[in-house]
């Protein structure tokens, strides 16, 4: 729990980055570049020691951790996150997280929610809906389109959390599972032009900044934690860490990019945090067992 706790206050900081990535001198490629490459340089020798295990990972699960964290979904969150607000990203991104991954578990055999979980991925759709109304009856098309790609984000991340359970690999060999072919797919991309960047100009605060929040933060640290998490705990009882996510966005949204809470999003944030918070109540037990 100690290790979700600090999870979710760096994800929060990955939701304002998203969103002020737009703002910055850097480029999408270019905070994925330092993502994904800052973690496989820290822990290259560690990763060298991992190789077979890590060649030894079926197809299945490792795809699913590649997909479902790396290139495919680091784009559609901070390409949504341009579209939309911080607010936007902490609550729909890791907020639609469980609803998934009881979709990805049922498909794979497993049951189907019940009661108190029921009615909780129902509050966090409801939430959901609540954060893009007021745009969809405007006809925003750009807040549509963000908010469309969160999902599509919130979906790719739910198949992550659930091959995490998958592979018997401990937290250092996860990360180096999603960072090694998510940098090497990215760096490919950037140099046959295919994505543009702009690292070499970009400014030294951005880069510094983008360093430490998705290098160190996301990349590292909380790879580590919600690995470590995700083994001890389970898929779904580690997702309920996304309640406390868009609660902890809007408030620092606030003073650090100076948005201004709306009613949609006082209305849409809560509705999701207590959503997900019973969406994960009945699979506290068995989980906990299983562990």
């Amino acid at each position: 729990m100690s290790a979700l706790l600090l999870t979710v206050m760096i994800w929060a900081g990955f939701a304002l980055s998203a969103r002020a990535l737009s703002a910055s001198t850097l480029l999408p490629a270019d905070a994925a570049l330092l993502r994904f490459g800052v973690p496989v340089v820290v822990l290259a020798p560690a990763l060298w020691r991992r190789r077979r295990l890590l060649t030894a990972v079926r197809p299945g699960p490792a795809a699913k951790i590649i997909c479902g964290a790396g290139v495919p979904f680091f784009l559609a969150a901070m390409f949504g996150g341009s579209l939309t607000s911080a607010a936007f990203v902490g609550a729909i991104v890791p907020g639609m997280v469980p609803l998934f991954v009881s979709v990805v578990l049922v498909a794979g055999g497993g049951r189907a929610p019940r009661g108190t979980r029921t009615a909780g991925l129902v509050m966090i759709v409801v939430g959901v809906v609540a954060l893009v109304c007021r745009h969809t009856v405007a006809l925003d098309r750009d807040v549509l389109l963000g908010s469309g790609t969160l999902l599509v984000a919130s979906g790719l991340w739910a198949l992550y959390t659930v091959g995490l359970r998958e592979v018997d690999l401990d937290p250092v060999g996860s990360i180096g599972l999603l960072c090694i072919p998510s940098f090497a797919v990215i760096a490919l991309l950037v140099l046959t032009g295919v994505l543009p960047t702009n690292l070499a100009r970009a400014a030294g605060g951005d880069v510094l900044t983008f360093l430490v929040v998705q290098g160190l933060g996301v990349g590292l640290c909380a790879g580590l934690l919600y690995a470590f998490a995700i083994r001890r705990l389970g898929p779904e009882r580690s997702s309920v860490v996304g309640s406390l996510s868009p609660v902890v966005v809007v408030l620092l949204a606030v003073p650090l990019l100076g948005e201004s809470p709306t009613l949609p999003v006082v209305v849409g944030v809560p509705l999701i945090t207590v959503g997900v918070v019973l969406a994960n109540r009945r699979s506290r037990h068995k989980v906990s067992s299983d562990a």
